[in-house]
């Protein structure tokens, strides 16, 4: 059966609205709220790099960020942890950073159309999620997008992109000409690093990690030391993302050595 205009509008109103059966009162999500919503004007606010500084800083996101472009909140009942929360972006799991009172802010560049955004405590007994709809101002959806997440903190991987032209997009050169470009780039543990591509070239794309730097630990006074640290890379392939034929590959790496680059994927679009 087919739906007329405003019963579609009707439905679409209600499955936006809905709260999630997964909420709970000790995880509060700040941004992104569910609903309708369009990008900061022209990019305004929406800062993706930080900087880079060894050991690495406790900054989550840059200030001044746009709240369109983050996800920040607060887990309030959980227990004291060294380990990360987990954060599930439109089907992607990776960890999320949570300072000692709970709180979290990360920076995301989200794609246009449906969106949800899922945290979780450590433990995982305390979770909330929300689901919303994102409009960029008329900018052109990616139909490729690369994420690289890691699960260590005070580290910094790189994502790098070769394009089937020759191109190279990385912290380096993060928008190049045929419309590719490095969106987030995190320096300060546990990622994300996000690639995306309105119009990909036909051809090869190769995926590289560099474990750039970082690996320090703090010692009960307070001052950061260097160690080996072992991290494992996550990069997720994303393409035709929110269409019927979006297609979504997860990879795993473990990155031993500070100033590794290791070729995690090549692919071949379409």
């Amino acid at each position: 059966m087919k739906l007329r205009y405003p019963q579609v509008l009707l439905l679409l109103c209600s499955l936006v609205a809905l709260p999630s059966v997964m909420a709970a009162d000790s995880v509060k999500l700040d941004t992104p709220a569910g609903g309708w919503r369009t990008g900061a004007p022209e990019g305004e606010g929406e800062h993706f790099r930080q900087t880079v500084n060894y050991p690495a800083s406790s900054v989550n996101t840059p200030a001044g960020q746009a709240n369109t472009a983050r996800i920040s909140g607060q887990i309030k009942a959980t227990p004291k942890s060294t380990e990360p929360g987990r954060l599930i972006v439109n089907g992607v799991s990776m960890p999320l950073k949570i300072d000692p009172a709970g709180r979290f802010d990360r920076p995301f560049s989200f794609p246009n159309g449906s969106n949800s955004v899922e945290v979780r405590s450590p433990d995982g007994q305390q979770r909330q999620r929300t689901q919303f709809l994102n409009s960029s101002g008329g900018a052109t959806p990616a139909k490729l997008r690369v994420l690289l997440a890691w699960d260590s903190d005070n580290t910094d991987l790189d994502l790098h992109l070769i394009t089937p032209d020759g191109a190279h997009i990385w912290y380096g050169d993060r928008a190049v000409p045929n419309g590719a470009a490095l969106d987030v780039d995190v320096t300060t543990g546990y990622g994300p690093e996000i690639f995306a591509m309105p119009a990909p070239i036909k051809g090869q794309y190769l995926v590289y990690v560099n474990y750039f730097g970082g690996g320090y630990s703090s010692d009960e006074e307070g001052q950061e030391d260097a160690v080996q640290a072992l991290t494992t890379a996550q990069v997720t392939v994303i393409t035709e993302e929110g269409t019927p034929n979006e297609k979504m590959e997860t990879f795993l790496v473990p990155m031993r050595a500070v100033g590794e680059l290791t070729l995690v994927k090549s692919f071949s679009y379409p």
